[in-house]
């Protein structure tokens, strides 16, 4: 909705413009209190209500008719927690079984941050947000992202060359913290549209940098999502592969270059986001022609090695997205320029 206000002039050196009493009330203002002005790089200002931290505790009450598909239920939780409610509750009308109740209570901790069950009932669930991912910047959700998918990686190959299952099986394990933190940045992100002081808070100087913090976070989460893929044909091999083999220094590669690419965000340096783009777009050509000369092998390892460097060639791409973000977002501010 869009209204237009006249500025008006009161003592001779105030300009004054009103505000729309829908909005007002929807926000809970009376005279006397204040609201925030933000100035942007793009002239327009932000009007935010000044509401005490306490009153801004967002609740949703989600109503399920149980499938018998637990992952179909649990979406609409998810739905929830990334709109940002602080307090959900789930109302099942035929009530909750224990395994059901269950399942709801593992699945928010496992996969949601700071989500936890605080009241239960034969009928209802309600969970709440402990977490104050206000005090959370955007780049340290995306650091410990990189550190979990890094040591991944890492162990893949190593879990790869020496056949160790357990270590595969733990990799497995890991992507779930991936997730966790992924869905955590789009909470964050979502947030921060909707909350300039928010946006400041995570670390977010301009709020069209959210779009390119949202594709780098999921490009992210691609990544954990094909090292596991990985670390699952690892589980199903017979043998491990020699220590010889290219696949391992295409691994390598894959671990600098990623490594390199979230540094990238940091410093938003073109030319070395540049170089990242045309290392990645080598690893991909190199992981592809390899593939290629192993669609020749009939055996189960041939198959399980031509799945890793699909898996590599996969993530060498998502590594050139989030390089080429990181230039995007470095672009300056558009500016009125001089004919």
């Amino acid at each position: 909705m869009s209204e237009k206000r006249k500025i008006q002039l009161t003592g001779g050196s105030t300009y004054i413009v009103s505000l729309p009493i829908i909005w007002v009330r929807q926000n809970g203002l009376s005279p006397g209190d204040t609201v925030s002005l933000s100035v942007k790089s793009d002239r327009s200002l932000t009007v935010t209500a000044d509401i005490p931290p306490e009153e801004k505790i967002c609740r949703s009450v989600i109503e399920i008719y149980l499938s018998g598909d637990q992952e179909d239920d649990f979406r609409m939780l998810v739905s929830n927690y990334l709109v940002g409610y602080d307090i959900i509750k789930i109302i099942s009308p035929n009530g909750f079984t224990a395994s059901e109740r269950k399942f709801m209570r593992d699945a928010a901790r496992k996969r949601l941050i700071g989500i936890e069950i605080v009241e239960e009932t034969g009928t209802e669930l309600v969970l709440q947000s402990l977490l104050n991912y206000q005090e959370i910047t955007i780049l340290k959700s995306m650091n410990s992202m990189d550190r979990i998918i890094s040591s991944m990686l890492e162990d893949a190959l190593i879990s790869l060359e020496e056949h160790d299952i357990e270590l595969a099986n733990d990799v497995i394990r890991r992507d779930d913290d991936v997730d966790r933190f992924y869905l955590l940045t789009v909470r964050q992100l979502r947030a921060a549209l909707d909350d300039p002081f928010m946006a400041q808070k995570i670390g977010i100087v301009r709020s069209k940098d959210c779009l390119g913090y949202r594709i780098v976070t999921k490009s992210m989460e691609n990544i954990g999502d094909h090292v596991q893929r990985i670390a699952t044909n690892v589980v199903e091999m017979d043998c491990p592969v020699d220590r010889n083999d290219e696949i391992f220094r295409l691994g390598k590669v894959a671990q600098a270059l990623f490594r390199d690419s979230v540094e990238a965000m940091s410093g938003k340096d073109p030319q070395f986001a540049n170089t990242i783009i045309k290392n990645s777009k080598k690893l991909s050509n190199m992981a592809a022609l390899i593939c290629s000369r192993e669609c020749g092998q009939d055996s189960s390892t041939g198959e399980h090695k031509r799945n890793i460097l699909e898996s590599l060639q996969s993530i060498a791409e998502y590594i050139a997205d989030i390089a080429e973000i990181s230039i995007n977002m470095g672009s300056k501010e558009l500016k009125d320029m001089p004919l």
